[in-house]
C-alpha cells in the first residue's frame, strides 16, 4: 500500500509514518532525508543536488521526482510507501502521479491529519525534539523520554530541535500550508483517493484512526 501523510506541519505525519514503519514494514520516503543522502552520495544526480544546495537555491521538482524514481528503481517499499514532504503543490501531485503511472504502480490512499486548532499546532511545534540518533520524536509536555536524556527507542544520548521549530516561524508555515497544500485535499478527494480523520488525540488513539482509514482502503 502506498500512500500520503497529508496535514499542517506539527499535525504527527512524522509520528505516525515512523509507526507505520515498525508496524507493517512500510518505507517513509523522506524529501528531507533524500536531499541529504543524496548531496553526499557522489552520484550524477547527487553532485546536482550539493551544487544546488551550496549555492542557496531551492532543489526543483524535477530533482526531488529524480530522487524518488531513483528509490523506487532500487526496489525499495515492497510493504508500502510512505511519501512525507511530497507532494506539497497540485503540480507536484501532478509529476509523482505521473511517474507512479511510469512505474506500474499506484497511490492508494491520502490521509488528512486534520487539525482545526491552529494554536495546538504552535504548541505542537514549539515543544518539539527528536533523537539525533534515529529520529524519534519527543515533545517537552506531552512525551518525553522514559529517563531523562536517553532516548526510548535506540538508546541515544544527543537530541536536536529544528531552528525553525517556535512559535513565529510556526505560524509562517502554516500560512504557507493553507496557501499551497491545503489545495491538495480537494485534488485527492476528487480522485477517490482522500480519508479524513481527526489528528488531535494521543499517538495511540491516532494511530488507530490511522489504521483504521487504511485497512478500509485495502
Amino acid at each position: 500500500m502506498n500512500i500520503i501523510l497529508l496535514g499542517p506541519p506539527g499535525a504527527g505525519k512524522g509520528t505516525q509514518a515512523h509507526r507505520l514503519v515498525a508496524e507493517r514494514g512500510m518505507v517513509q520516503l523522506s524529501t528531507g532525508d533524500m536531499l541529504r543522502a543524496a548531496r553526499s552520495s557522489g552520484t550524477d544526480l547527487g553532485n546536482r543536488v550539493a551544487e544546488i544546495m551550496d549555492g542557496g537555491s531551492l532543489v526543483t521538482d524535477e530533482v526531488v521526482v529524480g530522487l524518488i524514481e531513483e528509490q523506487l528503481d532500487q526496489g525499495v517499499g515492497a510493504n508500502g510507501i510512505i511519501f512525507d514532504g511530497f507532494p506539497r503543490t497540485l503540480k507536484q501531485a501532478d509529476a509523482l502521479a505521473e511517474l507512479l503511472a511510469k512505474k506500474d504502480k499506484a497511490l492508494d490512499a491520502v490521509v488528512e491529519m486534520q487539525i482545526a486548532d491552529d494554536e495546538e499546532l504552535v504548541a505542537r511545534v514549539s515543544g518539539r525534539f527528536t533523537c539525533a540518533n534515529c529520529g524519534e520524536v519527543y515533545h517537552d509536555q506531552s512525551k518525553r523520554p522514559a529517563r531523562d536524556g536517553v532516548c526510548d527507542k535506540c538508546g541515544g544520548t544527543e537530541f536536536k530541535r529544528r531552528a525553525d521549530d517556535n512559535a513565529e516561524t510556526m505560524r509562517t508555515r502554516l500560512l504557507a500550508y493553507y496557501k499551497e497544500t491545503s489545495p491538495l485535499i480537494g485534488y485527492y478527494y476528487a480522485g477517490g483517493k482522500l480519508v479524513s480523520i481527526d489528528g488531535l488525540g494521543d499517538i495511540d488513539e491516532v494511530a488507530a484512526r490511522v489504521k483504521g482509514a487504511l485497512d478500509g482502503r485495502g
